[in-house]
């Protein structure tokens, strides 16, 4: 009943003014983002929760358990992206939405092992799964819908402030975490309360709701499907034929796998390397994260704003690039000044300036490297194996590593690897500026006037 309501939304669609629409879907990316990393902020009470106590290897089981949400991205990005280009863009993003707001709440209401047995993690990763699924689906769909409301050559300045929302998913996540530890203490939030940030994100079904059926449909997409143009099988169009696979690979090894390590190193490996390794207070790591973070994310608009100028491939390789160099050095001095809180959130800063180098542009990016009739499908893939599998892969091979050769900077050895690796394909592979690309042109439609969000 819920999806019939949805597709007969359009009746009731406003013509929203575009800060409204960035802002709208904007806030619900940020919740998506916040609902699927609350698992990384709670790792070790869930671990605790779904997983007998004294199995061995614990934490590379709750590690495999957070990765389960990253390896199915790639299945949500063909099924919604199919979606997206069947359907339309705004039924696929808000049905991700829905459902990611659905298995985060389910999560919160899980028993534990002490309950059922080894059905609770099962459990647990099901809804993780389904998690990862909806946000395969969410993030194209989403990109796709404000780039196609945008005007050419404005492109990297508005779909960067979706770009934010990742980030501050984090802190939001990180946010709401410590405030429940510390107004119910460790002990009811170890036992109970640890359920409260999951349950918010039921909000994320309201939303979905209210953005379907108020807020109308992509223009460009809607003028394709006026003109017959839409693809009759997204899918076989987009992965069909060796062309298409090559274009596919160089963007996953050039762009979004460089640009998923970064992302996660930067911010992920960087929570576990305080918390896990140099054992600082969890107060202190949480305080430190979300200052160090928020300070960062007006950069996404400043490198989506400059890619719009300059080009989007030459940013994102800079990035690549200063990450492989300076890791081991910036961990290492993390290390040596654990005691000195300031400079440890500098040295967080820079990182997550990092992250805004490579990830502020790649929305736009990836949408101008795609066809219409196929652009939510094509954009999907590569970007949810790229961060998905690669990014996503970075606190267990960062763990693996690290217990293989005894030591936490080996870890690095795998990010570092593939932001060198992304700077060679880049440069190589890749189209050197794709912000000249004039989207509006497939269709003879009229770009909109550009507008400030």
């Amino acid at each position: 009943m819920v999806v019939m309501a949805m597709t007969r939304g359009p009746k009731a669609a406003i013509k929203a003014k575009f800060p409204f629409v960035v802002g709208a879907v904007s806030v619900g990316t940020l919740l998506e983002w916040y609902g699927f990393y609350l698992y990384s902020g709670l790792a070790g009470v869930l671990s605790a929760q779904f997983l007998p106590g004294g199995l061995d290897h614990g934490i590379l089981y709750g590690i495999g358990i957070f990765w389960t949400g990253f390896a199915v991205r790639p299945v949500g990005a063909v099924l919604f992206g199919y979606l997206g280009d069947s359907v339309g863009r705004k039924f696929a993003f808000t049905l991700a939405m829905m459902t990611m707001g659905g298995a985060s709440f389910v999560i919160g209401c899980l028993p534990g092992f002490a309950s059922i047995g080894w059905a609770a993690p099962l459990l647990l990763i099901l809804c993780r799964l389904a998690q990862g699924v909806a946000m395969g689906g969410e993030y194209g769909g989403a990109a796709t819908y404000i780039a196609e409301h945008a005007a050419d050559g404005n492109r990297g300045l508005y779909t960067s402030w979706l770009q934010t929302t990742a980030t501050m998913g984090i802190v939001l996540a990180l946010l709401v975490i410590l405030v429940c530890r510390l107004a119910l203490g460790d002990a009811a939030f170890s036992d109970w309360a640890w359920r409260i940030p999951f349950w918010i994100s039921a909000a994320l079904v309201g939303l979905a709701i209210y953005i379907q059926l108020t807020l109308e449909e992509s223009p460009l997409f809607e003028r394709l499907k006026r003109q017959g143009k839409t693809a009759a099988n997204p899918a076989k169009e987009s992965f069909s034929g060796v062309k298409n696979w090559k274009s596919i690979l160089l963007v996953v090894f050039g762009a979004t796998a460089p640009e998923g390590v970064v992302w996660y190193t930067g911010q992920f490996y960087a929570l576990f390397y305080l918390s896990t390794v140099l054992k600082l207070p969890y107060g202190t790591v949480y305080i430190l994260m979300i200052v160090a973070l928020t300070c960062a994310v007006p950069f996404f608009i400043v490198f989506g704003a400059l890619s719009d100028k300059i080009g989007r491939r030459n940013i994102m390789t800079l990035g690549f690039l200063l990450a492989a160099l300076s890791y081991w050095p910036v961990f290492s001095w993390m290390a040596d000044l654990k005691d000195n809180p300031l400079m440890l959130g500098i040295l967080i800063f820079y990182l997550a300036i990092l992250v805004t180098m490579v990830y502020g542009p790649i929305a736009a990016f990836l949408v101008e490297l795609f066809p219409t009739r196929i652009r939510c499908t094509s954009m999907s893939l590569p970007y949810q194996v790229g961060n998905g599998m690669f990014g996503g892969l970075v606190p267990l091979a960062g763990a693996s590593l690290a217990a293989t050769f005894g030591g936490p900077l080996y870890a690095l050895f795998y990010p570092i690897g593939v932001a060198l690796l992304g700077v060679i394909v880049s440069l190589v592979g890749l189209r050197p500026r794709t912000n000249d690309v004039r989207i509006w042109d497939e269709t003879g439609a009229p770009p909109p006037v550009p507008e400030q969000p």
